[in-house]
């Protein structure tokens, strides 16, 4: 008998996948964007028209010579007014106070004794925490004019803090005359503390309790911990509150001008109540919008060194 060989079998046949459809040439992608973009468009509109454009139109003025009285139109004066800025010694003054402003009362005072008062309330009882909490939000919520004139009468001639002084018998002074930036900055402090001792409060409840236990185990002290392992693991907070909090502090302008509008002699006239000097009071608009721009400029440089601190990794 001869041997048949079976049938050759059939090759399995292989099914391509369908090339992906090209979203782009569907007739519903453009409609289904625009959905998606409706509920957000109102945001946009009202960024655009009571952000932007303003912003827009602050930069044109800042290149004319625009005035309040005095003037049929302005004309274009180019970078005259930004030239004139840095020849000023009125200017530069501002820019240096507005820099110590900062440093002392955000950088140092606000972010560090919020972070202070966060570290210890964690391990205060309860009634401690709402009394201290309440005392330290009261200052924040209150007006920046009241304030002002709190912190005006604690720190005048006559005023509670020489009062004091002089009931300890030591030497007192006229704080708002002899330092008037570091009053200013005080109270600056004192009103504005609290927002960092909410986002230092938050940040440390978010660290596992068996991160500071295992440390403690390990036999770190209360300074290791938080310089090792509290502090990196909330350097994030750490960032955004310092951003926050500068942006904020460069904007300060009632709470100067309340208690000592600048003076005496410019010792605590910042950048935004000598743009409002020159801006309202000389009546030289396109001058003080080019010294507002600047201010803007300073906020932005702080801005871009904190993102990108936050960007850089432990």
């Amino acid at each position: 008998m001869t041997a048949t060989t079976p049938p050759p079998q059939a090759e399995p046949e292989v099914r391509k996948a369908p090339p992906p459809p090209d979203s782009g040439s569907r007739p519903g992608t453009a409609r289904r964007s625009l959905l998606r973009a409706l509920p957000v468009s109102p945001a946009v509109v009202l960024l655009l028209l009571f952000l932007a454009g303003p912003i827009v139109y602050c930069v044109v003025i800042a290149f004319t010579d625009l005035q309040l009285t005095g003037q049929a139109e302005e004309s274009f004066v180019g970078f005259d007014n930004f030239t004139r800025a840095f020849s000023d010694e009125a200017f530069l003054n501002a820019v240096w106070l507005t820099l110590v402003f900062t440093v002392l009362s955000s950088l140092i005072g606000q972010n560090t004794l919020g972070l202070a008062l966060a570290s210890l309330m964690q391990r205060a009882s309860k009634p401690v925490r709402t009394l201290t909490g309440g005392i330290v939000v009261t200052a924040w919520v209150l007006p920046e004019v009241v304030a002002g004139f709190l912190l005006y009468a604690f720190f005048r001639r006559e005023g509670t803090l020489n009062a004091v002084l002089d009931w300890l018998h030591l030497p007192s002074q006229n704080w708002l005359f002899t330092l008037p930036i570091l009053a200013v900055s005080f109270a600056n402090v004192w009103r504005g503390t609290a927002f960092s001792m909410l986002v230092y409060s938050a940040a440390l409840n978010e660290i596992p309790k068996e991160v500071t236990e295992a440390a403690e185990v390990d036999g770190a002290s209360g300074w290791r911990r938080m310089w090792h392992v509290t502090l990196p693991m909330i350097r994030r907070s750490i960032g955004t509150n310092l951003m926050l909090n500068t942006l904020q502090t460069l904007s300060v302008f009632g709470l100067i001008w309340v208690m000592t509008r600048g003076g005496p002699s410019g010792r605590s006239q910042t950048l935004p109540l000598f743009m409002y000097e020159q801006a309202f009071q000389n009546s030289l608009i396109g001058y003080g919008t080019a010294v507002a721009l600047l201010l803007l400029l300073i906020g932005s440089l702080f801005s871009v060194v904190y993102l990108r601190l936050l960007r850089t990794e432990v």
